[in-house]
């Protein structure tokens, strides 16, 4: 199933499923009224979904046939008619990792290596990756799956508007995707760990590189360079992982104003979402509704930022996501709001 959240009546959140392929949306709430006579408090919105498991995804593959064939009144609507939101509008929480490998060497070379990169990357090609400055430099890497936790309440879908910060003047896309748990758990095996996603969907983790990379040359971070209003862009929907026969050979794109700027695979992951989900419930529990991205999509195809191309976004750029099998996720770069008057200089406390 390819689940969504859209906008209903009086602007409230409802969920569907994409049928007809994918021109129409089934309203899961009105079809369970029509079919049953009672709507169901598990199709109240996509958290409550979630968190109802096995059962309610039951219940919407059974809505979804009964809505596609029966066409009850009200339950139908056209893809084009609604406005889609994120899958999970606010998820329980936003996690992103850093599992392609050639992101973080290109990412080093870019930034850390700078006159030294093209002798670093003849290094590579001469003696291999594990030879190289940037190989060096990521050794903790290699190690286990790093990632940071960002602002689960910076969430926009697809076709929203994404608002520049007005302290940047270094705006970039990264070519993401990501997974939403389904069940939750803790110290979760490697081995049981795709029970526990939900569905795929596209992520846009939308950065300020210049405040990032000053943030984190204190060695803590990223912050603001990820932190501000609509800067996380999921969508357009989750699609189950039925719907994917193997997840790990997905073709993935970004482009801008409809130029190609990126383009990689799901193959080219060094650590797999069953890793990383591992990984993240060691001592702590994982909740239905959690959402863990990829960090971009860098390989031997094509570099999957801004950064890593040397190029940035500007206001009235209109920056494409595309995943095999899942879907596309669009949004438009608008220009920032002027920031607010400065505050105060804070100072250290002084003794008495």
């Amino acid at each position: 199933m390819k689940l969504l959240t859209y906008l209903g009546p009086g602007q409230e959140p409802q969920i569907g499923v994409l049928i007809d392929g994918g021109a129409s949306v089934a309203a899961l709430q009105v079809g369970a009224v029509a079919m049953e006579g009672t709507p169901r408090t598990y199709f109240r919105d996509m958290l409550s979904f979630l968190r109802e498991g096995a059962a309610a995804k039951y219940k919407a593959h059974v809505l979804a046939d009964y809505i596609a064939s029966q066409r009850p009144p009200g339950a139908v609507l056209g893809i084009d008619d609604i406005q889609v939101l994120a899958p999970v509008p606010c998820p329980e929480s936003v996690r992103d990792c850093m599992a392609f490998e050639d992101h973080i060497i290109n990412a080093t070379r870019v930034v850390g290596l700078g006159k030294l990169a093209p002798l670093d990357e003849a290094l590579e090609r001469w003696l291999g990756r594990n030879r190289t400055l940037a190989y060096f430099l990521n050794r903790a890497w290699y190690k286990r799956p790093l990632y940071y936790k960002s602002n689960r309440f910076s969430v926009v879908g697809p076709d929203a508007p994404v608002q520049m910060p007005a302290y940047t003047n270094s705006f970039d896309y990264e070519l993401e995707w990501g997974v939403i748990i389904g069940q939750g758990g803790r110290n979760i095996r490697e081995g049981n760990a795709r029970d526990h996603i939900a569905g795929y969907t596209i992520f846009n983790d939308f950065s300020a590189r210049d405040i990032q990379l000053q943030e984190m040359a204190g060695r803590l971070g990223p912050a603001k360079g990820k932190d501000f209003d609509t800067g996380n862009a999921m969508g357009p929907w989750m699609v189950t992982p039925d719907e994917l026969s193997n997840p790990y050979r997905l073709t993935m794109m970004a482009r801008v104003n409809g130029e190609e700027w990126s383009r990689g695979t799901t193959a080219d992951m060094h650590w797999s979402f069953e890793q990383i989900i591992s990984y993240i419930s060691r001592s702590e529990t994982l909740y239905p509704g959690e959402f863990i991205g990829s960090g971009t999509c860098s390989g031997k195809q094509g570099r999957g930022c801004g950064l890593e191309l040397g190029r940035s976004l500007k206001p009235g750029d209109v920056v494409e996501l595309e995943v095999e099998g899942i879907g596309t996720l669009t949004n438009k770069v608008t220009a920032a709001i002027t920031e607010a008057p400065k505050q105060p200089r804070l100072e250290r406390s002084k003794r008495a």
